[in-house]
């Protein structure tokens, strides 16, 4: 599972010019599955992201998690996450899930997040979307499940 997380302090989601779902301060998460992937992979993954400590305390540390400032999180599936380039010009997608799967690990990390008590919002899975976010900090955040 590999995880891009944005700090911000708004961002939304739309599909067909039609709003679907918006945040105020908090994360916005880029999830990608990757073959092989599973509910116990996710939930780790999904608690760290929630405890991360990314948001700055009165001192400008960054010492807050997004539970600890009351942040949403909008995550939005993100397939091209697993993209290999190294061959040629187009990449290759062969280390995502396949979409039934994906989708299902995906929900899963929504669960996970709203039993954690935080406001959570979500993309629509296999969508075209368009996502407009200011992003606050900068602050980027790559998380691979292989590594943590």
């Amino acid at each position: 599972m590999k995880c891009v997380i944005q700090r911000v302090l708004k961002a939304e989601l739309k599909v067909e010019s039609n709003l679907i779902s918006q945040i105020n301060k908090g994360l916005v998460v880029f999830f990608g599955v990757e073959k092989g992937d599973n509910e116990e992979i996710c939930q780790k993954i999904c608690k760290k992201i929630l405890n991360m400590r990314i948001f700055e305390d009165e001192n400008g540390k960054m010492n807050f998690s997004v539970k600890d400032v009351n942040g949403q999180v909008l995550i939005i599936s993100q397939f091209t996450l697993f993209a290999d380039c190294s061959h040629g010009n187009r990449p290759s997608f062969f280390q995502a899930e396949v979409p039934e799967l994906a989708e299902k690990i995906y929900e899963k990390a929504v669960e996970y997040i709203k039993n954690e008590s935080i406001d959570v919002q979500k993309g629509v899975f296999g969508a075209d979307m368009k996502i407009n976010q200011l992003n606050d900090g900068p602050v980027t955040i790559i998380l691979d499940s292989k590594i943590l």
